[in-house]
């Protein structure tokens, strides 16, 4: 296994969109824990890792990842909302998490979790 400086968690229901996201991460030189494509799986995830940071889709097949959200708020998980929603669909909590509206470019990906990395 090789040993990534910075492990980013992709909770991501579309497939395609997930293996977008992971290449974008792995070209920059980050390790990709996932993709979780349910909230569950996502937990179960998180209870065994401790990821740098996420990118977290809202809306994981009609399932709100709220509470994944909570927790990563709670244990101080960086995490980046990527959304067809844009920032009103943030839940007021999580008003202050960075927004990349979908569909975005992966350098603004690749951006936003060197910002949440420290990196920028």
């Amino acid at each position: 296994m090789l040993d990534f400086p910075h492990r980013i968690l992709i909770v991501e229901d579309e497939t395609l969109v997930a293996m977008l996201v992971e290449d974008a991460l792995n070209d920059a030189g980050y390790g990709v824990i996932g993709p979780a494509r349910t909230v569950t799986e996502a937990l179960h995830l998180l209870e065994g890792e401790r990821p740098s940071a996420v990118v977290l889709d809202l809306n994981l097949a009609g399932e709100s990842s709220g509470g994944i959200a909570d927790l990563l708020a709670a244990r101080g998980i960086p995490f980046v909302v990527a959304t067809g929603y844009g920032a009103a669909g943030v839940p007021p909590q999580h008003r202050n998490a960075p927004v990349l509206p979908k569909p975005y470019d992966p350098a603004d990906l690749t951006a936003a979790v060197a910002r949440l990395c420290g990196q920028a």
